[in-house]
C-alpha cells in the first residue's frame, strides 16, 4: 500500500547540510500552522514554538549542542513545554493551578511538543524542505532558559533545524518490525539473536557505503557506544526541571 503521504513519511532523512536559501515568512507561517493542527494532549495545547533568528543565540546554541551547522539552516524553531499560558488563564479565573506544576502535566507537555515537531518536519518536507530534531539543547538546559527568556512552567525540549536541502543522504535502514511491533504483549522473538545479527548486518553495510562520514559499526556497537556516554551529561536535568517550578520526584 502507498500513497503521496506514505512515501514522503518512509523517506526520511535527517539533513545537516542546508543551502543559503532562507525559508520565507510564509513558510514558517505554514509550519507552524501545521504544527497547531497537530493532536495535543486534551486540546490543552500545552507547548509553544520559538523562532530562533538573533545569530548571537543561533550561535550560543551552536556552542550547547555542538552543532554549528545549525546556524546555518534555513530557519531554526525551539519547542517549548508550556504550562506558563494555562496558568495565567488558571489565575485569572482564581482556579487552582496546582495541577498544571505536576508530572503528568510536563508529560503531556513532552507530548505535545514531539508531536508538533513531527508535524513541523513531514509539513517541511512536503514542501521541499529538510530538517533536524535536536534532542541536544538538553545537553545545557538553564543556559537555553537564560537564553530565551523562558518563564515558569515552560522547559526547552526540542530544537529543530530546517531549510532547503544541500544534501541528499541515503536512507537508514530501521528495525525489523518483528524485533520492536507486538501483538497485546511485550515479546522479543525467540530468534532475537539471529534477527539482530541480520539487521547489524545490513547497518555495518550502511555505514560502510553511505554517501558521506563512512564508519565501522552496527546498530549493537552504536547502542553500546552509547552507553560509554559521560552520565553526568545532562545529570542536572531533574534540578532544572524543578526549578521551572514542575513537581516531577
Amino acid at each position: 500500500m502507498t500513497n503521496d503521504i506514505l512515501t514522503l513519511l518512509n523517506q526520511h532523512r535527517s539533513i545537516r547540510q542546508f543551502t543559503d536559501q532562507p525559508v520565507t515568512n510564509d513558510e514558517v507561517t505554514t509550519l507552524v500552522a501545521a504544527a497547531q493542527h497537530a493532536a495535543t494532549s486534551t486540546f490543552a495545547q500545552q507547548y509553544s514554538i520559538i523562532s530562533i533568528t538573533d545569530p548571537a543565540i543561533k550561535r550560543a546554541l551552536g556552542d550547547i549542542t555542538g552543532h554549528h551547522w545549525l546556524e546555518k539552516s534555513g530557519h531554526y524553531f525551539m519547542l517549548i513545554a508550556d504550562q506558563h499560558r494555562n496558568l495565567k488563564i488558571a489565575e485569572r479565573a482564581n482556579a487552582d493551578p496546582a495541577i498544571l506544576r505536576s508530572f503528568d502535566k510536563f508529560m503531556a507537555s513532552a507530548f505535545d511538543v514531539a508531536i508538533a515537531a513531527e508535524a513541523i518536519v513531514t509539513a517541511g518536507e512536503s514542501i521541499g524542505l529538510g530538517s533536524t530534531i535536536m534532542g541536544s539543547i538538553l545537553n545545557h538546559t538553564q543556559r537555553v532558559i537564560e537564553l530565551l527568556n523562558l518563564p515558569e512552567l515552560t522547559f526547552p525540549l526540542l530544537g529543530l533545524a530546517i531549510g532547503h536541502p544541500a544534501e541528499q543522504p541515503d536512507l537508514k535502514p530501521r528495525l525489523p518490525q518483528s524485533l520492536m511491533h507486538f501483538s497485546n504483549q511485550y515479546a522479543l522473538p525467540a530468534d532475537f539473536d539471529s534477527q539482530m545479527a541480520a539487521y547489524d548486518t545490513v547497518t555495518a553495510d550502511y555505514y560502510a557505503h553511505r554517501n558521506s562520514h563512512l564508519k565501522k559499526t552496527t546498530f549493537s556497537q552504536h547502542i553500546v557506544q552509547e552507553l560509554g556516554r559521560n552520565p553526568k551529561l545532562r545529570a542536572e536535568l531533574v534540578q532544572v526541571i524543578q526549578q521551572q517550578g514542575f513537581n516531577i520526584n
